[in-house]
């Protein structure tokens, strides 16, 4: 039988093609994704910046949360109705002051959406804003995506915020969140919500904008240290800047995570692309392809495009614009830090501890229930604050990025006289009158279950880690708050010759005319000089 059957000629014709080198082409399987034709991982090439968008979002939504919680746990207790220093007193004195200017002179000078409000219950105006701002912040943190009218709604929340917060938001950083906030309004796109806006990509004069803000930040910190304290040419400041400064106490608020944000556009997809999960559909893959595709033949620009990178030009000139005083003021001698050049605080100026305390001072509150404060057994208690450092036995607190921003005043208090700081008699008053609201911004009330003191005082307690330090004291002009308190004088402490070598607390108090003042637990070694901060009782 002659084996020319279909099941016999099929080896032989397997046979000659291996022997020949001839084959039939085997049908192609498809690309897979997330990996290159090789069938290796792929990576992401360097050069787009589409994650690095989310991530900057995601940073810059983060800090927003930080602060719009902050705002909602104590506005009403600085700003409130009833609050320290209340944000309609303000409001009110601005708008006499400005009375013969028109409505948009007023509102261009401090712009704030309390302007557009009731000013009979700002109590909940204010946590109506913050709650807005946790809500849009809480949004773009979660998912990665926004569009510059939610950006900008985070922004001009915020800055009304900081218009009519006064004194509790002087703070440098509150002006570094409104500059980074404005850059990150023309990160998005206009309407879409989307992580991966295809035809918006990421502006590079935005990102330079965010490089430009980082290298401020950096040149200014650095040049108002040479420029300031001499211990910081002569490399000596480290000495005491961790037991005089906050640095120990994390007590800085968000401004590091804040200063993180900028630096963050100085990375591209290729170096962030470890953040992000790899795999078919993952944001890794889809920015792959996008990748690919720029590298093929562009299409035609769209009109939105076009209106997009004008305002992106336009952004840069402006930038540009404002950048002047700013450059100026880092090429004077006498440079000027954390300062804003317009009621936008768009461009600004930065920098810290220009000049280091060799002493760290600190007001501490006390009450007492006698109504003999001259006798010798009266008793006097501290007020405890949540992290400002009191109790020396106490551990410091861990916050950050988390912000006391009484905590934070009351250490700049210890630097000045009551004049400048009207807000700690407001602040006397109401602990003599046990308010629920101001007293809920400190961490312990000596009085808490006991009818209110009779009595307050503050105190300063220098604590250093000298041997000597000269004692000196400054009386003050007394005032009176009617049928509330009586501020008196204004102290700076120090502990005489012959103090502990170790770090050390010395306590001080005098009252004017107002009998024997209070006994401080503690003290600076043996013969400590009292000196006195305000005191204040109830008629």
């Amino acid at each position: 039988m002659r084996p020319d059957g279909p099941t016999m000629a099929a080896p032989e014709e397997s046979l000659r093609r291996r022997k020949t080198g001839y084959s039939h082409p085997e049908p192609e399987s498809p690309p897979v994704p997330g990996r290159d034709p090789a069938g290796s991982p792929a990576h992401l090439h360097a050069g787009t910046f589409w994650l690095t968008r989310i991530v900057l979002l995601k940073a810059l939504a983060f800090v927003y949360f930080v602060a719009f919680l902050v705002a909602f746990h104590q506005n009403k207790q600085l700003i409130g109705d009833r609050g320290l220093l209340p944000c309609r007193v303000f409001l009110k004195n601005f708008q006499q002051y400005f009375q013969d200017k028109t409505s948009w002179e007023v509102f261009s000078y401090m712009p704030t959406i309390l302007w557009l409000t009731d000013w009979s219950d700002t109590n909940s105006t204010l946590d109506s804003l913050a709650l807005l701002g946790l809500g849009i912040s809480s949004f773009v943190l979660i998912t990665g995506c926004a569009n510059m009218l939610l950006m900008a709604a985070l922004w001009g929340l915020y800055m009304s915020l900081v218009n009519v917060g006064h004194v509790w938001y002087s703070f440098g950083w509150e002006s570094q969140l409104l500059e980074t906030g404005f850059l990150g309004i023309f990160l998005c796109p206009l309407w879409t919500l989307s992580r991966l806006p295809q035809h918006t990509p990421t502006s590079r004069i935005v990102l330079w904008g965010f490089r430009w803000l980082i290298f401020r930040i950096m040149l200014g910190a650095g040049l108002i240290k040479i420029r300031g304290d001499r211990c910081w040419r002569d490399l000596t400041c480290m000495d005491f800047h961790y037991e005089a400064i906050l640095i120990v106490s994390g007590n800085l608020s968000f401004l590091n995570w804040l200063t993180m944000v900028p630096s963050l556009a100085c990375f591209d997809d290729a170096t962030l692309g470890f953040l992000f999960p790899s795999g078919p559909g993952s944001l890794k893959d889809r920015v792959l392809q996008m990748q690919r595709e720029i590298r093929g033949p562009r299409p035609k620009p769209r009109f939105g495009s076009v209106v997009r990178r004008a305002a992106n030009v336009s952004l840069g000139i402006l930038l540009a614009w404002l950048s002047v005083p700013v450059v100026l003021n880092l090429l004077s001698s006498r440079q000027v830090m954390n300062t804003h050049f317009n009621s936008l605080h768009i461009v600004n100026t930065y920098g810290a501890f220009g000049s280091i305390t060799k002493e760290r001072t600190e007001v501490i509150l006390q009450g007492t229930a006698s109504p003999n404060t001259s006798a010798p057994d009266t008793v006097w208690e501290d007020y405890e604050f949540k992290c400002k450092p009191g109790d020396p036995s106490r551990r410091p607190c861990l916050i950050s990025p988390y912000h006391y921003r009484l905590d934070w005043l009351m250490w700049f208090a210890a630097f000045q006289t009551y004049e400048h700081n009207d807000w700690i008699l407001h602040l006397a008053g109401k602990l003599l009158a046990s308010d629920a609201e101001a007293l809920s911004l400190l961490a312990h009330n000596p009085f808490a279950s006991r009818p209110p003191p009779r009595r307050a005082t503050a105190q300063t307690r220098v604590c250093s880690r000298h041997r000597r330090w000269s004692a000196t004291r400054r009386k003050e002009a007394s005032i009176t708050q009617p049928g509330r308190t009586r501020g008196l004088a204004r102290m700076r402490t120090a502990c005489p010759a012959g103090g502990s070598a170790e770090s050390t607390t010395g306590t001080s108090s005098a009252v004017l005319g107002a009998g024997t003042p209070p006994r401080a637990s503690g003290g600076c070694g043996r013969g400590s000089e009292p000196t006195f901060l305000l005191s204040a009782w109830r008629s």
